[in-house]
This record gives structure tokens, sequence and C-alpha cells, in this order.
């Protein structure tokens, strides 16, 4: 019986250490999203540097800026969720392949951008890309998550990303 019990609280004690924080539930989908979404947003904020130095108009300007800030803001927010959840701040080499992989601004782009002649065009049509990357995780968020404060985070991304990708189209047209 003395067995069985110091067994038992063995176990007990086990679980209690590997059991998820109490709270908004998570699945490996939201894990995987603020994962890729953390490295993504740090090459946006590179992105919007580039700009800080290059760009001309002050609608540009002021754009990468708001990019910048924002995105720092909320990779912050995104790493406390991934030390609350005790998952590691990066997914191991490999690990979205099944899902096509990361979406990633290749760094020729962003290498290319920093000596471009065209400068506003082309990191206007390079950010319209970066951010439709971000909408198309944040949908996937939305239908695979759990996690009620990442699934409203993800549309909120999504909204804000296509409401960035339009104004960047009404700016290209100038």
């Amino acid at each position: 019986m003395r067995l069985v019990i110091a067994v038992l609280a063995v176990l007990l004690i086990a679980a209690c250490g590997s059991s998820p924080p109490a709270g908004d539930p998570v699945n490996a989908e939201d894990v995987m999203f603020v994962q890729m979404m953390v490295q993504h947003h740090r090459q946006g904020i590179e992105i919007a540097g580039v700009a800080a130095g290059r760009a001309t108009t002050p609608e540009v300007r002021t754009l990468a800026a708001a990019i910048a800030s924002t995105q720092q803001d909320e990779v912050e927010m995104m790493l406390r969720w991934l030390h609350e959840w005790d998952q590691p701040l990066t997914a191991a080499k490999g690990a979205h392949d099944h899902h096509g992989g990361m979406p990633e601004t290749d760094r020729r782009q962003i290498a290319a951008l920093r000596k471009s002649k065209s400068f506003e065009r082309d990191f206007l049509n390079l950010l319209i890309a970066h951010q439709d990357d971000a909408v198309q995780m944040a949908t996937a968020e939305e239908s695979g998550g759990v996690s009620p404060k990442v699934k409203t985070w993800a549309g909120q991304v999504e909204t804000s990303r296509r409401g960035q990708v339009k104004m960047m189209l009404d700016l290209l047209k100038r």
C-alpha cells in the first residue's frame, strides 16, 4: 500500500510540473503561428528600418515608423505568450515544412532594397508581399487555433495588414 501511495505521489508531482498553465487553451497551431509570427515580425521591423533612412515621402516614413513600433510591441507580446505556454521561442528547423514552410521575405530582396534606385516603389512592393504573408498566416490561425486571445489577435492582424496593403497599393498609384 505504501508503494502504491508513493507511486501515486510521484505521478501527481510529475503531472503538476508538466501541465500547461491555467488559462486559455492552446494547441500546436497556436504555438506554430506565434513562433512564425515572431520571426515574420522581426523581418517586417528590419524592412521598416531600411525605410527609416531611405524614404523621402512623409506617408512612407510614417508607415515605416508605425510598422516598426507596432510590430516590436507585438513581438514582445508573442514572446510572453510562448513563455506562458512553456514553449520554445523558435520552432525546430523544418518544423513548419508540413504546411509549406514559413512565409519569409527573401534575404536577397531585403539586401537589394537597401541599394534600390527606386526605393519607395520597391519598399512598398516588398512590404505588400510581406504583409500579405501575415494575412495568410493569420487566416490559418483563425481556422486552426484554439486560443481565444491568439485567434482574436490573428483577426486583428488580418484586418490591419489588409488595410496596410490597400494603403500601400494606393501609394503606388500616385
